[in-house]
């Protein structure tokens, strides 16, 4: 694998970029097993894709139907300053869609493999030569930017594929794009073949995660002379995913010294995506997972809390994170001091090492130990009776009917306050409850997070919740067969150790 990727040529377009994006969340991304996004949903991502730099938007496929075609639409009268496009297959009516939707361009794609041009669409390799450059004439009449896709470039005679894509920059094409459609194909392949086609003219590429390979196989096609990449928010996408929008950018900026996209916006946009597809971040999911910048071994978090650097590979406020010491069973007394110095508490050197103690006594008993969990633990260490500002005193929460609703009863420094509010569920209705009956402006959460401990209809599930206020935040957890009950627990002893830890501030 000698020189793998070469050189990254300077790219020649009238930007100061060297690589460019298209995201493909609104199309490839969607096309995930059990994906679904609302006209509004597609909306939000396009707005913060748009803020984060991506240069082309594909916004869906206009031949999918009347309701995606109104959903493309919504984008396009977004006005955004990225290029805004539909996915089209070799057909005429495809274009013809894309240009009712108002698209700036169309992403045509052509079959490139001999599997795909004999047994998929029955032709020939001659007509799909004559075919590819009709239609981008075609398109290109119609005044769109065309990128023409060779599907299953990866797995196409490479002769072929050079003709392709030769007669469809002929024909007029604004740029080709280099498929590896099924993830198959290893950095030396997808090297060269880019090299060959970067030679014609503007090359993008488009790459699978199924052999783990998107992300290399990128890096491999932008040394080739690629200058834009396919790419998903997340790395949602077909069977194993896309190459992972947020991942690419970060190696080109921190390997390549490659500037793309305002990198702090990507954390918020994994958010959004993560949300409005209903596809969880895992946890250690690189630059946007839970994990990426916590730590929780003593060794670790001692090294960190010495230089920042010892143990992370960039800044986490680089991608608009922040860095957690997690307690655990791996937990150092280094890292338990820093948690506890966070919440304003100096222990001595013997409730600290009893603290210790008990913090890997409870992880041991697959416990997530909180911030809650812990300053208990301290309070009992030193023999301190803390009297509680915020409890809570009743809950109900019904989900029948059109709309979820529920009621709470707190009591708040010795006042009753009752609160009723409504939700996209039960949950969702009882905790906004509770924010109302607790009148504090500026207490919102922070996370959610819900685990089921056991199986069945009848699984007890563990949640845990964090809020905050300003730049000060509280985890507590709380579990149970019930989970609107669970979280709602959870919510409020978060919040009555953060009321708390303000007033001991103010005092």
């Amino acid at each position: 694998m000698t020189d793998l990727f070469g050189g990254f040529p300077e790219h020649t377009s009238d930007t100061d970029r060297d690589v460019l994006f298209l995201d493909t969340t609104l199309r490839d991304g969607e096309q995930a097993p059990g994906v679904s996004l609302s006209a509004d949903g597609k909306a939000a991502i396009a707005r913060e894709l748009d803020s984060a730099g991506v240069d082309v938007v594909e916004a869906g496929s206009a031949c999918t139907g009347a309701g995606e075609r109104a959903a493309i639409s919504r984008v396009t009268d977004l006005g955004l300053d990225a290029t805004v496009t539909s996915f089209c297959r070799g057909l005429r009516r495809d274009v013809d869609h894309a240009v009712d939707c108002g698209v700036d361009g169309v992403n045509l794609v052509v079959p490139a493999s001999d599997r795909h041009v004999r047994r998929k669409v029955g032709t020939t390799r001659e007509a799909v030569l004559a075919d590819t450059a009709e239609l981008v004439a075609y398109a290109r009449d119609h005044g769109l930017w065309v990128e023409v896709i060779g599907e299953d470039g990866s797995r196409a005679d490479l002769e072929f594929l050079e003709r392709l894509l030769g007669a469809a920059l002929d024909a007029g094409a604004s740029r080709v794009c280099f498929a590896d459609t099924v993830g198959h194909a290893t950095p030396e392949r997808t090297r060269a073949a880019v090299e060959r086609l970067a030679a014609l003219g503007p090359t993008s590429v488009h790459t699978h995660d199924d052999m783990g390979l998107a992300v290399t196989n990128a890096l491999a096609a932008v040394g080739a002379g690629a200058d834009l990449v396919h790419a998903t928010v997340n790395g949602i996408g077909e069977r194993a995913g896309n190459v992972a929008l947020e991942e690419l950018a970060v190696a080109l900026a921190e390997g390549y010294g490659l500037d793309t996209l305002d990198l702090e916006r990507l954390y918020g946009l994994a958010r959004t995506v993560a949300d409005e597809t209903g596809v969880p971040l895992a946890p250690n999911k690189a630059v946007v997972g839970e994990n990426a910048f916590a730590h929780e071994s003593g060794i670790h978090t001692d090294g960190t809390l010495k230089d920042e650097a010892m143990y992370e590979p960039y800044p986490p406020e680089t991608v608009g994170r922040e860095r957690r010491l997690v307690l655990g069973k791996h937990a150092g007394r280094a890292g338990l001091r820093a948690a506890l110095a966070e919440h304003g508490v100096e222990p001595d050197d013997d409730v600290l090492d009893g603290a210790l103690e008990r913090v890997k006594s409870l992880a041991e008993r697959d416990r997530r130990v909180t911030d809650a969990d812990l300053l208990a633990v301290v309070e009992d260490l030193r023999g301190a009776d803390r009297e509680r500002r915020v409890e809570l005193l009743d809950l109900t929460a019904t989900s029948g009917g059109e709309t979820p609703t529920a009621s709470v009863r707190l009591s708040v420094d010795g006042d009753t306050r009752v609160a009723a509010g409504t939700g996209c569920g039960p949950v969702d209705a009882a905790m906004t409850a509770v924010q109302d009956a607790l009148e504090e402006p500026g207490v919102a959460l922070g996370s959610y997070h819900v685990d089921a401990i056991t199986g069945g209809t009848d699984a007890v599930v563990a949640v845990e919740v964090e809020m905050a206020r300003g730049d000060r935040s509280v985890s507590a957890g709380a579990g149970g067969p019930d989970i609107t009950r669970a979280s709602v627990v959870a919510m409020v002893d978060a919040v009555d150790r953060l009321l708390a830890e303000r007033e001991e501030a103010v005092a």
